[in-house]
């Protein structure tokens, strides 16, 4: 995508962003990069003192969520480096940096700070504006949670792309994918439980992809593979692949170990296809019988 795409109504308010400098922790801004709902896009600034994260209003870093305590975590200001620490606050669903849980950590800038099922990007150093615009940037194109592009990238990917494989007569196919009984997840182990296996899933699944494919989260546990240069059954080969290396290894959540399977459709180009909902129709169709028909198998 072209410089010129990137969101330009967006911005950070001129306080948050031209400060004086002056002693003290270093200038940082947090980022609400995942959580269910519309909060994506909001940024909380950081400056002197401590700043409590609460699912109340009445605190510095509110975040709307169930899966938020009242009393969350902290930032605090840490003296030897200058730069923010987090602290949990006994919280009961923690509080985790780039996944790892945590009681205390130094923050260093890029770092991914969750909370229960939001997650925050933790944005420090000496060009903070031009790291948060990059970072408003990313979040118009890739899922917040996966790190998959999102639905909005792949439409225009594929509309590219059908234009291409038709200039030079190459195949294409769309693979659509969803994991099986995503629901019984979320209810029998908690919607946290449902999040690590989309992030774990969604690692295995871009590890697969070649530089000139794309994986996409389509929306919810449903994820799209576009195929550039690919026909019916090398789609058929990569899908099979995909779906046994989702079956053979189960995710991890603390100490539950869950069994996870995948159903695949495919959709092949046709020379009268116009428009991304022409091959993404078929491939949907196959998922759907993929599904009914047992689930766990891939249909072309």
């Amino acid at each position: 995508m072209s410089q010129r795409n990137k969101p330009d109504t967006l911005l950070l308010p001129d306080s948050a962003l031209v400060r004086p400098v002056e002693a003290g922790p270093r200038r940082a801004v947090l980022v609400l990069i995942y959580a269910p709902g519309s909060q994506v896009g909001r940024h909380f600034e950081l400056h002197e003192g401590e700043h409590i994260v609460s699912r109340l209003q009445d605190q510095d870093i509110w975040l709307d969520n169930e899966s938020i305590s009242r009393r969350h975590a902290r930032f605090v200001p840490e003296q030897e480096s200058q730069n923010w620490a987090v602290e949990d606050l006994g919280s009961m669903n923690g509080t985790y940096v780039n996944d790892e849980r945590i009681t205390r950590r130094v923050l260093v800038d890029g770092d991914q700070v969750r909370f229960g099922s939001v997650i925050v990007k933790y944005i420090t150093g000496d060009n903070i504006e031009g790291a948060y615009h990059e970072e408003i940037y990313r979040m118009s194109i890739l899922d917040g949670l996966t790190s998959c592009h999102n639905k909005r990238y792949l439409l225009d990917f594929l509309d590219r792309e059908i234009a291409s494989a038709g200039r030079y007569k190459l195949p294409l196919c769309v693979v659509m994918s969803d994991i099986d009984h995503f629901k019984k997840v979320n209810d029998e182990w908690s919607h946290l439980a449902g999040d690590a296996v989309l992030k774990d899933v969604s690692s295995r699944l871009r590890a697969r992809m070649r530089r000139d494919d794309l994986v996409s989260r389509y929306g919810g546990e449903e994820f799209c593979f576009v195929l550039t240069n690919t026909a019916l059954d090398g789609g058929f080969v990569f899908a099979e692949s995909v779906r046994r290396l989702i079956e053979n290894t189960p995710c991890q959540y603390g100490d539950a170990v869950i069994p996870v399977t995948m159903s695949f459709g495919i959709g092949e180009l046709n020379e009268s296809d116009r428009s991304p909902g022409d091959i993404l129709r078929r491939a949907d169709e196959n998922l759907y019988i993929a599904k009914r028909t047992g689930r766990n198998k891939v249909v072309s």
